[in-house]
This record gives structure tokens, sequence and C-alpha cells, in this order.
């Protein structure tokens, strides 16, 4: 019975350590929390950005759910023509992560 628990304790430190909810591609990563703006990047540096646009999945307990593609970003205000894109990552613990896609057009 005490190799039971030992082990489920093991199991709860390691998963609480490396975290589930990891934001894949954000360029740190911290144990406890993560807020980072990753690197976006330019689409059409002739576009204005009059209009911005935002789209987000988020993860809670190793299950995620959401859309932060560009395209549905850019779909929430109805931008034609994408000037640049931002990306946000957030995570606390490993527990809770969020992504946000930020696109700025017209």
């Amino acid at each position: 019975m005490k190799g039971l628990i030992v082990i489920g304790l093991l199991v709860v430190l390691v998963v609480a350590v490396t975290g589930c909810i990891s934001p894949v591609g954000s360029p740190l990563m911290g144990w406890i929390y993560t807020d980072v703006k990753g690197p976006g990047y330019a689409v059409d540096p002739t576009a204005g950005f009059s209009k911005v646009g935002q789209s987000e999945a988020q993860a809670i307990i190793c299950v995620a759910t959401g859309d932060c593609s560009v395209q549905t970003a850019a779909k929430s205000v109805g931008i034609k023509k994408i000037n640049h894109v931002d990306i946000d990552y957030m995570s606390i613990l490993g527990v809770y992560g969020k992504v946000t896609t930020t696109v700025y057009g017209e």
C-alpha cells in the first residue's frame, strides 16, 4: 500500500513540475508562470492596421479547446489585408494555458 502511495505522489510531482500545458512555440517558458508575447510576423507592410482582431485557445488540465488561428482573428473584425500578427502565450503552473493571436490589418 505504501508503495502505491509513493508512486502516486511521484506521478503528481512529475506532472506538477513538467506541466502538461506548455505554451508551444513560446520563446520562453517559466515553470510557475509564463506571459510572453511571441514572435509574430509581418504579412503585407503596405496594408494599414485600422482593424484589430483576436482569436484564442485555452487549455485546462491537459484538455485544450479553441481556435487561435490567424484566419479566425482576421474574420472576427472583417480584415481582408493583414499587416502583421502578434501571438501571446500564457501558462500558470502547467495547469491553465492560453494562446491569443492578434491580427492587425484593414
